[in-house]
């Protein structure tokens, strides 16, 4: 049986880096990250490009599942509110699977310290902090694991989520 993992968690709580780490350390793993899925200039929010954006999604890891080469499937995204995960679910053929749904998590301190050094360093636009803070609290109403990432690195992060 194949593994979903579905990674949430606002900007700049780790993410992309768990997940990362995740795939080194899973047998058989595919990571997709939503935003590869979503990668535009200018960056343009309506309804049309977030149906887009689901379908890329789906089609893709609804490919990774089916694919016999992988045991683990990655997904990491947002994924704010819960009506985002229940979509994403109506529309893959998990009757092959164990979906794990975690939302990472992190104190407001932390957050606003990875996410000044993504600033700092020209990664993220300064506008990230208080769009990102706004979401934190969203992450309390979802079901699904939670887990916090605060002081952790992606490896622990990593290791946490394999273990539990």
């Amino acid at each position: 049986m194949k593994t979903l993992y579905l990674i949430g968690g606002t900007m700049g709580v780790g993410k992309t880096a768990t997940c990362q780490e995740l795939k080194r350390m899973l047998p058989n793993a595919v990571l997709l990250d939503g935003d590869w899925c979503w990668d535009a200039a200018p960056f343009v929010v309506t309804d049309e490009t977030k149906a887009m954006v689901m379908d890329n999604i789906c089609h893709v890891l609804n490919n990774f599942i089916r694919c016999s080469a992988y045991e683990n499937v990655i997904f990491c995204w947002v994924m704010h509110e819960q009506e985002i995960v229940n979509d994403l679910l109506s529309r893959l053929d998990v009757s092959s699977c164990l979906v794990r749904t975690i939302s990472l998590v992190c104190s407001e301190e932390e957050l606003c310290r990875r996410l000044g050094k993504d600033v700092s360093a020209g990664i993220r636009q300064p506008d990230v902090i208080g769009r990102s803070l706004a979401r934190l609290p969203l992450y309390d109403a979802l079901g699904g694991e939670k887990m916090d990432t605060t002081g952790l690195t992606p490896v622990m992060a990593a290791d946490r989520i394999i273990h539990r």
